[in-house]
């Protein structure tokens, strides 16, 4: 016990699991920021709009729920990578090279916890009732302002939940990270690529700090989601 915790003292002084829960929460934040934007514009024309291919369109984005991550890191890999059709223009047209960055890290949380995302929104903007929508075209908004003061407003609490499941998703992104960003500590090593590193070495007491460290950021974001998420029962009865 003492050497574990001497272990333990040791590794939060030198900081790498500091550094590794910063990385996570950086990935976290830039993945969830890139699928809320996609996730509302792809969510609300799922569930307005009506053309033929719109259930395959919905079932390819949602593939990432069910799809292995290594196989989505291998995908990625195959659009990004130094030789893959994108990856290889952005190094020839602008110098990018994205793998083994963290960048790389945020494109592959982003992908993975899209569809919480999107199949949230969808849901949402479909519970709003067009009635409202088309009495707010009748008195002169235009479209944008339909959506922004009326669609939007009424779905949000659906959009919440799905954006905060995605952050949590995009914290405890492996596989795909792996794949695609590698395991760099202080660049690309996120908290749960740095337990499986520790487990692999060995490291025992390293690899049950960071688990302690990971498990309690999850439940403070979670606290967090039910502090932020409304409560549908507040001010819905007196007495």
């Amino acid at each position: 016990m003492v050497e574990m915790l001497a272990t333990w003292r040791e590794v939060l002084l030198n900081g790498p699991a500091w550094t590794a829960l910063g990385l996570s929460l950086k990935v976290a934040c830039w993945a969830t920021a890139l699928d809320l934007l996609l996730g509302i514009g792809f969510g609300y024309l799922l569930a307005r709009c009506r053309f033929a291919g719109r259930e395959l369109l919905d079932a390819m984005l949602t593939l990432p729920m069910v799809m292995p991550p290594t196989v989505l890191g291998y995908y990625l890999l195959v659009l990004i990578g130094r030789e893959g059709w994108l990856g290889a223009w952005l190094q020839k047209s602008f110098g990018i090279n994205l793998i083994f960055t963290w960048q790389a890290a945020v494109i592959a949380a982003a992908v993975v916890a899209f569809p919480l995302v999107l199949k949230s929104a969808r849901s949402a903007f479909e519970t709003v009732d067009p009635q409202l929508e088309q009495a707010a075209r009748v008195l002169g908004l235009p479209a944008a302002a339909v959506f922004l003061r009326v669609t939007l407003p009424l779905a949000w609490r659906g959009v919440l939940a799905g954006t905060l499941l995605a952050f949590a998703r995009s914290m405890g992104e492996f596989g795909a990270t792996l794949m695609v960003a590698g395991s760099i500590p202080g660049k690309t090593q996120t908290l749960s690529i740095a337990v499986y590193e520790a487990v692999q070495a060995g490291q025992d007491d390293s690899a049950n700090l960071l688990v302690i460290i990971t498990s309690l950021t999850c439940i403070v974001v979670l606290i967090l989601a039910n502090q932020l998420t409304p409560n549908r029962n507040k001010g819905g009865s007196h007495g």
